[in-house]
């Protein structure tokens, strides 16, 4: 059984069916049926024949159309309140192949819908158009999937309403995949991985630079996932990867693609984004990166978002490029209450030498840390500088 077609599928059956008339829940109800109904069928069928390849059907999407159409039809048939909307539909096409039209970019529309929040747009990207099962999402979130299933159910009679007449955002499309991506990996499923794969897909259907940035971005982050964590599973920072462990193929693809979308001259965030990653990856060694740039990347970034996070990032960046004073000073610009902002500050003033302060904001950093990974490494600074300062204290 070839998990990759089905998921691939997916989308393109459940917008047959929407097309056809079908509400999105009921016809992603459907959909997931023929699904498991292939998953039954498909290995014991007989080959389609010499020459027409090794799957056991000769057409799978449209077995699969067929399939989910069918048990539409059944589902509405049991319900005699919409009898009238049944006898609208009910007409079955005949047997033959699929129709070759994909609208699989509605689905991607629909899914980050602006009346969902994020986390249930996120969950329907994944189970409509990534076609994960609700079990799959659920662990991927560390939820129960009973959770999960009725935040993806309100979320589908939340867009059963809404019909495919009008353009979609494409910004809100991509918003919806980075927040996919960044949720990294956990349980059975590769969320950056899906995300990198949805991402291609909606690249080869949408014609924009700022998709092509996001998949640059996607490519060169994830080209330094082998150099992030240690084998005992802590976090290494970017200036202590070994980056002899950094996958070059993704990041030749990444800067390929990220240079032919800055050529088009419409820069967006995504692309500004992707080309501070590209510097990065860029640097044979962290004393070689090109912090200047990187500033002036920033500097671009601010202007597109006004993002008190990016300006967060870009004292960073400040304090690499002229000093860590430097940088306390564009920090000091920000809003203390910021995520990462004492993680920020320590790090500049231990640059700065003032190993105390650094200390002390490490430790308030760690409390405030999101995930138990960020607890550990912030915590073992606090340790390493506390050693050097009782190693400096006379006896």
């Amino acid at each position: 059984m070839n998990e990759i077609l089905l998921r691939s599928l997916t989308p393109e059956v459940l917008t047959v069916l929407v097309r056809r008339g079908a509400d999105f829940a009921a016809a992603e109800d459907a959909v997931q049926e023929a699904l498991v109904e292939a998953l039954r069928v498909w290995p014991a069928a007989p080959s389609a024949g010499p020459g027409d390849g090794e799957h056991p059907v000769r057409d799978p999407k449209g077995w699969l159309v067929t399939v989910a159409w069918r048990k539409f039809l059944d589902a509405r048939r049991a319900e005699d309140a919409r009898r009238r909307r049944e006898e609208r539909v009910e007409s079955e096409p005949a047997p033959g192949p699929a129709p070759a039209v994909d609208d699989t970019l509605q689905l991607y529309f629909l899914c980050a819908h602006p009346s969902l929040t994020p986390a249930s747009a996120v969950a329907l990207t994944l189970r409509a158009v990534g076609g994960l099962t609700t079990r799959q999402i659920a662990r991927a979130y560390l939820v129960p999937e009973a959770t999960m299933a009725q935040r993806i159910s309100r979320a589908k009679r939340t867009v059963s309403g809404v019909r495919f007449d009008r353009p979609g955002d494409v910004a809100t499309v991509l918003r919806v995949l980075y927040l996919v991506f960044n949720e990294g990996y956990s349980g059975d499923v590769d969320l950056a991985a899906e995300a990198i794969r949805l991402t291609r897909q909606l690249a080869a259907r949408v014609d924009h630079p700022e998709v092509a940035g996001l998949l640059a971005l996607m490519l060169l982050h994830h080209a330094r996932r082998a150099a992030r964590t240690a084998p005992d599973g802590s976090l290494v920072p970017l200036a202590e990867q070994d980056r002899g462990r950094w996958d070059t193929a993704l990041i030749a693809e990444g800067i390929a693609i990220l240079q032919a979308a800055l050529a088009r001259d419409r820069l967006g965030e995504f692309q500004a984004q992707a080309a501070i990653a590209a510097l990065h990856a860029d640097a044979p060694r962290a004393e070689e990166t090109d912090w200047v740039q990187i500033v002036e990347w920033y500097d671009e970034l601010t202007r597109l978002t006004g993002s008190p996070v990016v300006r967060l990032n870009r004292a960073v960046a400040v304090g690499e490029a002229d000093g860590p004073r430097a940088g306390l000073a564009a920090l000091a610009e920000l809003d203390a209450s910021l995520p990462r902002h004492a993680a920020v500050a320590a790090y500049l003033h231990e640059r700065d030498g003032d190993l105390a302060t650094a200390a002390r904001l490490y430790a308030e950093a760690a409390h405030k840390a999101p995930n138990l990974a960020e607890v550990n490494h912030l915590t073992r600074q606090v340790a390493r500088l506390n050693a050097l300062l009782n190693a400096r204290r006379p006896r």
